[in-house]
């Protein structure tokens, strides 16, 4: 799968704060679904990857992901 999200296999998302995402098709013949590739780079320079049905998927599992990271550095 070409992708402009991705060189060589390394996210192009690298401004903190900030989410990049793109939709692909994934499947043979009439089985093929359509997908949401989500990265979000936090402001502290970690990444958040998924890959959901939808856009609004990748963004509650983003945020999950957050209310999780929140609570640890809570507990520091």
């Amino acid at each position: 799968m070409a992708t402009r999200m991705t060189i060589n296999g390394i996210s192009t998302c690298t401004e903190a704060g900030t989410e990049k995402y793109e939709r692909f098709q994934s499947g043979i013949g009439r089985r093929k679904r359509t997908l949401v590739q989500y990265d979000y780079r936090h402001t502290d320079g970690e990444l958040f990857a998924c890959v959901k049905p939808t856009l609004d998927e990748c963004r509650t599992a983003r945020d999950k992901w957050l209310n999780a990271k929140q609570g640890k550095e809570g507990n520091r």
